[in-house]
């Protein structure tokens, strides 16, 4: 008896396991998604492996990070081999909330490392998604379509340096 309950229990644990939501982390998919990342300014895409992108569900990256294409492909990331991306606490068929958060690769393997190293980084707004993998077969991967393109915002020196800049001028013209 106390076999086939072990049994028991290992099978729901696996099943378990299996349900969890999947997207797929992707920002360009033709009639769905077509939002590319920007960098400062908003005007120059993101263009190769010295940025970052990655999936967030709260503050736990879902996956790994990854670069972005290069050439008539500047703005979009390169999920390749695979973008799906499974939740780690939204079940297949729930809504999840998700940002996607891109930085400079020399800041580091993590959004947090960027932004600690003083680098390059945004994050976009907050969007929600209906989950797949539910029901038998389980459904594809869902699309990110709600996702709108955002712009990296300049590492905190850079803005450092242009308040300092500014308080001399106002300082110079009280003389």
């Amino acid at each position: 008896m106390k076999k086939l309950l072990t049994i028991a229990a290992l099978v729901l644990a696996v099943y378990g396991a299996q349900a969890q939501g999947t997207v797929n982390f992707n920002n360009r998919v033709t009639g769905v998604v077509d939002q590319p990342v920007f960098d400062v300014g908003g005007t120059t895409k993101l263009d190769g492996a010295g940025f970052l992108a990655g999936l967030y569900e709260g503050t736990t990256l879902l996956g790994t990070a990854v670069p972005f294409r290069t050439g008539t492909g500047a703005g979009y990331w390169n999920p390749a081999p695979d973008g799906t991306r499974s939740s780690l606490v939204t079940a297949a068929g729930g809504t999840a909330t998700l940002t996607v958060k891109a930085w400079e690769a020399s800041g580091g393997a993590t959004y947090a490392a960027a932004l600690a190293a003083g680098k390059k980084t945004g994050t976009s707004l907050p969007f929600t998604v209906v989950l797949g993998g539910a029901g038998s077969p389980p459904s594809l991967p869902a699309d990110i379509a709600s996702f709108k393109s955002f712009s990296l915002v300049p590492e905190p020196s850079t803005i450092a340096l242009g308040v300092l800049g500014a308080a001399v001028l106002l300082f110079r013209r009280r003389k």
